[in-house]
């Protein structure tokens, strides 16, 4: 399989993993429960974001599905599995020792005397944080590969044939359908919020879209039926953006007494399910205005995965002093934004891109040295 590389996945990502990053800035602020929490919320913020969270992860385990497609061509499943092992498992361990404690030290602080020797009880609650995205990764980059050795095989060209004809007839927009069916058994099943890879609701839920990003990238047309239908999939996109919110703000209890709660659940994930239009739409003009080349993109492409990994914990460890300023919401957004990009930014710049060592435990390939 040839492949040559997505550059507008690229962007995609560094976009995706910054807006990950606003979302967690902008989490202590929002009423839900963060792992710091200011004394003061703001339900503008809460209704502003509840829309974001629909799409934002589910982008980027899709762009990841499209990777994990490209990163099998190149290679045997075994040494696919080793490349995932280092990519994936070697970061996730390294971040649940050194990363994740300070996150578990400022959101329980009056319980501990002092973060050294508090360290070993922490580390033995094996807490993985924002860092279940990996966690969820890799396993599902394992559960896939027999799926992903079928559809590079020849045997799979009769399924192929059905999924692109069904997908001509109905539109890749139709594929929302196996999103709710998923979400609303899943739900029924395991209707924890957890986001550990055993919760099925929720593997499930992702995994519709990693495994999405492995058919797309399999498929050409189906490169090709999004970027021609890009148009249409911004006009869905905004009557879903519309039923969503008339939903969201509808009050309970005019419903209520004629549609049960669990019933009421079900119709919130059909809604949720319809922002399936706003990815398709960002991955059709996405290929249109993003598909470049640059030196800014090879940068950000290369640092976004350490971003990620530092991000929480330098936003909580941060946070939980610029907290306690007497200042409004705003200025301290602002103020939390600003320090924790710098300061991630710097320990990118001094402490991770440089050192050979501490590149492995980030997942970053070794520097190449142009002669």
């Amino acid at each position: 399989m040839k492949t040559k590389r997505r550059y507008d996945l690229d962007w995609l990502r560094v976009i995706s993993v910054l807006t990950v990053f606003v979302h967690h800035v902008c989490m202590p602020f929002n009423g839900d429960d963060f792992h710091i929490m200011n004394e003061e919320s703001s339900k503008l913020l809460d209704n502003l974001m509840v829309f974001f969270e629909q799409f934002r992860l589910p982008l980027l385990f899709l762009i990841s599905g499209v990777g994990t497609i490209f990163a099998f061509s190149k290679r045997h499943w075994f040494h696919f599995v080793k490349e995932r092992s280092l990519r994936l498992l070697i970061p996730l361990i390294f971040g649940v020792l050194v990363l994740i404690p300070p996150q578990t030290y400022f959101e329980n602080h009056d319980e501990h005397n002092s973060f050294f020797e508090s360290y070993f009880s922490i580390v033995s609650r094996l807490d993985v944080n924002h860092l279940w995205f990996i966690e969820n990764l890799f396993w599902l980059s394992l559960f896939v590969i027999p799926l992903i050795v079928f559809v590079r095989s020849s045997k799979s060209k009769r399924f192929k044939s059905i999924l692109i004809k069904l997908t001509f007839k109905y539109g890749v927009f139709s594929w929302c359908i196996v999103l709710i069916i998923l979400k609303v058994i899943g739900k029924y099943y395991f209707p924890s919020d957890s986001k550990s890879i055993f919760n099925l609701s929720s593997t499930l839920y992702y995994g519709f879209f990693f495994v999405s990003g492995i058919f797309i990238a399999s498929m050409e047309v189906l490169w090709l039926t999004i970027y021609s239908n890009r148009r249409k999939y911004l006009y869905v996109a905004f009557a879903s953006t519309v039923v969503f919110y008339f939903y969201y703000f509808l009050p309970s209890d005019i419903i209520s007494p004629y549609i049960s709660l669990e019933q009421r659940w079900n119709l919130w994930y059909l809604v949720c399910g319809l922002v399936w239009s706003v990815i398709l739409c960002t991955l059709g003009y996405s290929q249109k205005y993003l598909n470049n080349n640059s030196f800014v993109l090879s940068k950000l492409n290369e640092a976004i995965y350490p971003f990620y990994m530092l991000h929480q914990t330098i936003i909580i460890a941060l946070g939980y002093y610029i907290l306690k300023i007497n200042a409004s919401i705003f200025n301290k957004i602002t103020l939390l934004f600003s320090v924790s990009l710098v300061v991630i930014s710097l320990i990118y710049v001094l402490i991770i891109y440089p050192f050979k060592r501490i590149r492995f435990f980030f997942g970053m390939k070794n520097m190449t040295v142009k002669k």
